[in-house]
């Protein structure tokens, strides 16, 4: 029987393979961001659909094979589910900063983003908002915490403005759901009709659970209300419109943020018809880069926009820009990049204040106008006074 033989030659052949295939995994590595949103639950569509920007921002941050700190980089989204849940939230942050991410898109609601952004601050790990518009998300001080839209004092104080001089309201009435973004909105929103000289008519509570709004309804109808203004979503601002329809109340329903959904329509189908909403950012066929991202977004997902999935993109695409700016995934290099970066997004321009909120957002008045969502103007932005 024969015995193989390796000669010397076919050795070192294959030594230099073994050390060339070690140098290339040496000088490569895997980042991973996280993405953390309700993905079950009465909002999960919108979830998903931050998770669908956000992979979109990952799949074309790959195509670029970047390197950053002399490494080839690959980018993976890790997701976590917080069910819109301030408790569940802080144990997804904390599975997350186990994880290892390098930093982290995400919380949906303003009372997920609250808790959460203790635990990544601790960690000392960057947290990108792509909505959370509650100001109070980046008035906890932590120099990790930022938001690529407007927040609703912005939102709020436009939202009243637009009540009375557009809308011409003179009996105001309001209903909050009691969450940190809900009722901090209505806050908002009254301080600006305070600040005008007017006073509501009547302010009722409900929660995020609500369904059945016969009872605030019956007690503002009494007070001959021309617009009620609901801070809450979309899931429940659509049995709102019916409900206001059925009773045949003559007032007109105006939310901001959480309202322009297609969800909504499909919802409130009829009885949507005339409300008014402010949510934070420009139309997405007005965006720098919105109608490449729509057709990007059907491309891949087949299906259309539900609302911030383009916030989501930016959100992600903002953390790796700030991360080649420094030359490295590690938080501690990039953060100050990304507190001093200027980036220009999808969704527009890019920049944060000393907080961490957007410089210079816009909002976008929309009313439903044979069952669709239709701009009305743009307020705020780069240009506002």
């Amino acid at each position: 029987m024969k015995t193989a033989k390796i000669s010397a030659l076919s050795a070192a052949i294959l030594l230099n393979g073994f050390a060339a295939t070690g140098a290339w995994a040496a000088d490569s590595e895997t980042v991973l961001i996280g993405l953390a949103g309700p993905l079950t639950g009465p909002s999960a569509r919108i979830g998903k659909d931050l998770e669908n920007g956000a992979q979109l921002a990952i799949d074309d941050v790959n195509k670029q094979h970047l390197t950053i700190g002399g490494k080839a980089v690959t980018f993976k989204l890790q997701s976590e589910d917080d069910q819109s849940d301030p408790r569940t939230a802080v144990a997804v942050a904390q599975r997350l900063v186990d994880s290892g991410v390098a930093g982290v898109v995400g919380h949906w609601n303003t009372g997920t983003s609250i808790p959460a952004a203790r635990v990544y601050h601790d960690a000392g790990i960057a947290q990108v908002a792509p909505v959370a518009t509650g100001h109070a998300y980046t008035k906890q001080g932590f120099d990790t915490s930022f938001r690529v839209m407007g927040h609703d004092d912005d939102g709020g104080q436009y939202a009243g403005k637009y009540a009375v001089e557009t809308l011409k309201a003179k009996r105001i009435a309001v209903i909050d759901d009691r969450t940190a973004f809900g009722q901090g909105l209505a806050d908002e929103f009254i301080k600006s009709l305070e600040a005008q000289g007017v006073k509501i008519v009547d302010r009722q509570y409900v929660d995020d659970k609500t369904v059945d709004f016969s009872a605030v309804l019956t007690a503002i109808r009494s007070k001959n209300a021309d617009l009620i203004f609901f801070g809450g979503v979309d899931s429940q601002a659509a049995p709102l419109a019916r409900r206001i329809k059925q009773l045949g109340m003559n007032a007109t329903l105006m939310g901001a943020g959480g309202f322009v959904s297609q969800t909504f329509l499909q919802l409130a189908q009829k009885e949507g018809e005339g409300v008014v909403a402010l949510e934070p950012g420009l139309p997405v066929d007005q965006m720098p880069g919105g109608k490449a991202f729509e057709q990007a977004y059907q491309s891949r997902w087949h299906s259309h926009i539900e609302l911030h999935a383009p916030f989501a993109y930016d959100a992600t695409r903002v953390l790796v820009a700030a991360m080649q700016k420094a030359d490295s995934v590690d938080p501690a290099e990039y953060l100050p990049a990304l507190r001093a970066i200027s980036y220009s997004g999808v969704t527009g321009q890019i920049a944060f204040d000393a907080q961490g909120n957007l410089k210079s957002p816009s909002f976008t008045v929309y009313k439903v106008v044979d069952g669709k969502w239709q701009p009305q103007t743009v307020l705020g932005g780069a240009n506002a006074k």
